[in-house]
């Protein structure tokens, strides 16, 4: 069995290649995106491995039935690059539905005490051998509240994180979970009471720009804004106004509406074109990472190890749980 492997780095690598060794499937690994200009390196497989950033819409998944592509493997949660529909009865499309939900409800953590705390000035700063602590007041988390909005596996343990620091936890999603003692509120009454919000939910048509100019009237003052889902969810140009505005207060962003072109590129040597991304990386309150919540390496071998299971069931005719229907 041969798959092919789009956008590829260096860390994806190790895990798949000792698990296709294992599983007798041969992954040819590509650099380069999957797209209609490079659908065609998929000649002569029987899979093919895609990410966040690939497009897969109808011209692609045509191409791939053409090409003899049984299956579209995601190697992650999100499928919002994917033409579901149209991929109904020509390609089964499968996903890694929870590789590491603790990863990235860490990573926000992370990013969220980064920012109140100030630790990456505080970094830099004492790097220089400069031990002012001027400039670096930050806030209490204990008593504070914080809107999760989107309570799945991510969600709730981003809710059990927060409760351990003494957070007072309100959340908003379209199903909430059943028997659960999560306090659900709407989507309007989150906005407004939360000092915290951070997203945890799919970029569908009903959450894309949850953040715009409309619900920014509506966020406490000062409110802390942090994303590790999916870029789209916020509207940066927006998310730059209200922070210019002083409306808000913080923005920690692991994930970003434009990445595609930029996230997981190195670009050190070169002037970054999108200049929305550029000013809101110089905002000294705002904290960018690119799109690394997923990267532990436990994520990672749950990754290779999902994603080649799927692949065995669906190329052996077997029923695969991870399968996505529309």
């Amino acid at each position: 069995m041969k798959a092919a492997f789009f956008d590829t780095k260096q860390y994806d690598m190790p895990s798949f290649e000792k698990l296709g060794k294992e599983n007798n499937i041969k992954f040819k690994f590509y650099e380069t995106k999957l797209n209609e200009d490079t659908v065609a390196l998929a000649k002569g497989c029987d899979a093919v491995c895609v990410f966040v950033n690939d497009t897969v819409n109808a011209a692609v998944i045509d191409r791939l039935c053409e090409l003899g592509v049984k299956v579209l493997a995601l190697r992650c949660a999100g499928y919002n690059n994917v033409d579901i529909k149209y991929a109904k009865d020509k390609i089964k499309v499968v996903s890694v539905p929870a590789y590491s939900p603790y990863a990235v409800a860490e990573h926000a953590m992370a990013l969220l005490l980064t920012s109140i705390r100030r630790v990456h000035k505080a970094f830099i700063r004492t790097r220089d051998h400069n031990f002012s602590l001027n400039g670096l007041t930050g806030f209490d988390l204990h008593g504070k509240t914080v809107g999760v909005v989107g309570t799945g596996k991510i969600g709730r343990i981003f809710i059990n994180i927060c409760r351990g620091f003494g957070m007072n936890v309100i959340a908003y999603d379209k199903f909430p979970a059943k028997d659960s003692d999560i306090d659900y509120v709407e989507l309007d009454e989150l906005f407004s009471r939360s000092d915290i919000i951070s997203f945890h939910c799919p970029l569908t048509e009903e959450t894309y720009h949850m953040i715009d100019s409309k619900s920014i009237d509506k966020l406490k003052k000062g409110v802390v804004i942090v994303n590790t889902s999916r870029g789209a969810l916020i509207d940066a140009e927006a998310l730059l106004e209200g922070i210019k505005a002083r409306k808000i207060g913080a923005a920690c962003l692991d994930v970003y509406e434009e990445e595609a072109d930029v996230f997981f590129q190195d670009f050190s040597g070169h002037i970054i074109a999108d200049d929305t991304l550029a000013r809101l990386i110089s905002m000294p309150n705002v904290i960018v990472t690119s799109h690394q919540a997923f990267l532990t390496e436990e994520a990672l071998h749950n990754i290779a190890e999902t994603t080649v299971s799927n692949i065995l069931a669906c190329l052996k005719g077997e029923e695969c749980p991870n399968e996505l229907h529309i």
